[in-house]
């Protein structure tokens, strides 16, 4: 592996580090004392310029609520599968929930493909429709037309 090569990995070890703390809303120093490191060191893993060892990353994993596996091949620069298992489980999610309306679930696929691309399953399945039971939501009343009304006239 290059030099420049190392660094990009560092980096992005690094930056995803960073983004699980914040999602943990802890600051650095709170996750380094959880972690039982010193803040300057993980100002340094944050930053790419230092890869922990096995133990700091065991430390870094607890702090986190991130598994040591999913940390341990971040920091090694392999896949970790989680890029795309994770829309497809999503989408999954969407389509199989009965709390959902055909509506909700096409409008929350729609704002997911926004954020992640489209899905790379080649055949999505279906969206499943909820049972009516399940599915009970408070609908508005819509105004009716002339027609309608005249319909419903004695």
């Amino acid at each position: 592996m290059t030099e420049r090569a190392r660094n990009k990995s560092y980096e992005a070890f690094g930056d995803y580090i960073r983004s699980q703390r914040k999602l943990a809303q802890l600051t650095l120093r709170q996750a380094a004392e959880l972690a039982r490191i010193s803040n300057p060191y993980l100002s340094q893993i944050e930053h790419g310029l230092a890869l922990p060892s096995i133990t700091v990353l065991n430390g870094l994993a607890d702090a986190l609520h991130v598994s040591t596996d999913t940390l341990l091949l971040r920091a090694a620069g392999a896949p970790t599968g989680d890029e795309t298992r994770s829309s497809a489980t999503t989408e999954d999610a969407i389509r199989h929930d009965a709390r959902l309306d055909d509506a909700q679930k096409q409008a929350l696929l729609a704002v997911l493909a926004a954020f992640v691309g489209p899905s790379s399953r080649p055949n999505p399945a279906p969206v499943v429709k909820a049972t009516p039971s399940a599915s009970r939501t408070a609908r508005r009343r819509q105004p009716q037309t002339a027609s309608q009304r005249r319909k419903r006239a004695p």
